[in-house]
């Protein structure tokens, strides 16, 4: 097999992050190499999300334009992979013919075969999933010492506006030791952040009998060693145990950063959504969070504009945002799925109102996350030196700032020998959603 050059275009969330990296372990493995530069390619690649409306659309860019660079020098290949081609894979190949081969979610295994492929031939799992393990070449396609770990895949969860358990399966956890193993593979290779991801994080284990799972999981990688910072994100509202909130408190190297997508705070929209049977149970949540990990960093993320949701529905988020403070949200407008529990619903929500809820959300939370920043002036934190930013200026997140969705702590100095470390800095003010700072 002839050896080539990938390029690959990295869509999606931080799961779909992990797939192209098993990917590109396994073409790597097989002899091909990786370039920065589409332009040097004989492979191009699009690692494409179907999540939301928008994400969709971005996908279909990036194939478009990726199909004009492939043009531009016979016997290029165009490959699709991830969400989309294992949702879309037939309507995008008749829409889109210069796609030689789809590689779903559920088929990453196939990677290397789609490399030769020709005329949009398609490798998808069926709903399915493709679970990684320590054995599996991995690239880490992030140089700040940071790494995502997927622990688990599929959702068992039926929430109303939602589609990708069925195209990423039932719950499917492995097993807390090829974790460990995976895990320190990482921090052997100078890696030490991991922050852990599935769709359901806090179920992790349930599926193999395990109580306490995600407790677990977090004591033994407590044990890794050279593994300095554990962050913690998806997890689920209903299955968010005590003591996997006690292991958070208790376990040296799992920081105090609570990721958990409320989605909403009223009562009738929760529940046409299928998340919660009311805002006491979620402000329920909120409260033993922060009984059991005190200083917790919560992040949450909400969904505006979903049918049914009033102008009163909104005011109750509105107000449960206010009142609960949280460190920083998301605030998404609803995109209908079609096939999804959602989808033609009573009471939709014109999207220019949708929009400006959103917008009026955010901004409704911009002051509370900047008096909490601004709190932090003149204590000492925790910082992994991930690199510079466009100015040049050197950069880091602490603790409770999780990379692409938080803001970052900007570093006085040149701090080219500390990349990839972890140090003290001594927090010199705060701006919008980022901190200053100088060593300590």
């Amino acid at each position: 097999m002839e050896s080539k050059r990938i390029y690959i275009a990295r869509l999606g969330c931080p799961k779909n992050q992990v797939d192209g990296e098993l990917m590109l372990g396994r073409a790597i493995a097989d002899g091909h190499t990786v370039v920065e530069d589409a332009n040097d390619a004989d492979v191009l690649v699009v690692n494409t999300c179907a999540f939301i409306a928008a994400a969709r659309e971005e996908s279909v860019d990036t194939i478009l334009e990726l199909a004009r660079i492939k043009a531009a020098r016979e016997g290029r290949r165009l490959v699709v992979t991830g969400c989309m081609a294992e949702r879309y894979g037939s309507e995008l190949t008749t829409a889109i013919p210069e796609i030689d081969a789809m590689v779903g979610t559920g088929a990453l295994d196939r990677f290397p075969a789609a490399l030769e492929a020709r005329g949009g031939e398609m490798f998808r799992g069926g709903s399915k999933h493709y679970l990684p393990s320590a054995l599996m070449e991995r690239v880490v396609t992030e140089t700040d010492g940071s790494a995502y770990l997927k622990v688990s895949e599929g959702c068992d969860h039926e929430c109303s506006f939602c589609v990708i358990p069925s195209f990423r399966g039932k719950h499917e956890s492995r097993s807390i030791e090829d974790i460990a193993a995976e895990a320190q593979r990482l921090t052997d290779r100078g890696i030490v952040e991991l922050n852990l991801i599935a769709q359901d994080l806090s179920a992790y284990g349930r599926d193999r009998g395990l109580k306490d799972g995600l407790a677990e999981l977090l004591w033994r990688l407590g044990r890794v060693s050279g593994l300095e910072r554990v962050r913690c994100f998806y997890l689920y509202p209903s299955t968010l145990s005590d003591s996997a909130l006690d292991a958070m408190r208790e376990v040296p190297n799992v920081v105090p950063y609570v990721d958990i997508p409320l989605q909403h705070a009223d009562s009738d929209v929760l529940r046409l959504m299928r998340r919660a049977k009311d805002t006491g149970q979620i402000r329920r949540v909120v409260e033993r969070i922060r009984e059991r990990v005190p200083g917790a960093a919560i992040r949450s993320a909400f969904i505006v504009g979903f049918p049914g949701e009033t102008e009163d529905a909104f005011g109750r988020l509105c107000d449960f945002v206010r009142e609960t403070r949280f460190h920083n949200i998301g605030v998404f407008a609803y995109s209908p799925e079609e096939g999804s529990g959602a989808d033609g619903l009573a009471g939709e929500v014109d999207a220019e109102i949708a929009g400006d809820r959103r917008d009026a959300l955010m901004a409704l939370q911009e002051p509370i996350t900047a008096e909490l920043l601004d709190a932090q002036v003149g204590s000492t934190q925790r910082v992994l030196v991930c690199g510079r930013d466009e100015d040049g200026t050197w950069f880091g997140r602490s603790d409770i700032q999780a990379p692409e969705i938080d803001g970052v702590t900007l570093l006085d100095g040149d701090l080219a020998q500390l990349r990839g470390t972890i140090v003290d800095v001594e927090i010199t003010g705060a701006q919008g959603i980022d901190l200053f700072g100088q060593l300590a």
